[in-house]
Order: C-alpha cells, then sequence, then structure tokens
C-alpha cells in the first residue's frame, strides 16, 4: 500500500504548457514529475507537476524566471 503524503500540485491550462514546465525542470533538476492532475483537483489540461512541498522555494522562483506559466498551485495530500 502506497503511503499519502502532502505534495505541491501545479497544475496547467494547456498540455503544450506542462510539456514545456517538465522539459525545464528536467534539464535543471528540479526536483519533481509531470503526473495526471488528481482528482482533487479540477483544473487546466490533465497534467501537473507533482513535487514536494518544500520544492516550492525553488520551483516558483525558477518557472517564472523562464516565464513559463501555470494555473495553480497547490498542496495536497496524495
Amino acid at each position: 500500500m502506497r503511503i499519502k503524503r502532502p505534495t505541491l500540485v501545479i497544475t496547467f491550462h494547456t498540455t503544450t504548457q506542462a510539456m514545456a514546465a517538465e522539459a525545464f525542470c528536467l534539464a535543471q533538476g528540479l526536483p519533481g514529475r509531470l503526473i495526471p492532475v488528481p482528482r482533487e483537483i479540477t483544473a487546466g489540461c490533465g497534467l501537473a507537476w507533482a513535487a514536494p512541498p518544500e520544492g516550492r522555494e525553488v520551483l516558483i522562483p525558477a518557472l517564472e524566471g523562464e516565464g513559463l506559466q501555470w494555473a495553480a498551485e497547490q498542496v495536497i495530500t496524495i
């Protein structure tokens, strides 16, 4: 059985934005991975970036600095 834990989930308006964010985060070695948007959230294109909550301090400034856009960010238990 998988243990549920708090996770930062960043959703995107479009698949293109999600894929660009994934490419950027992987290239920069930023924490997280691309996942389907959890059922608890109804937003965007169906893809989201999931990372540990403490990763927010690094992720959000990096995404902003790269000019990438996202729909919302939220910490949920998944």
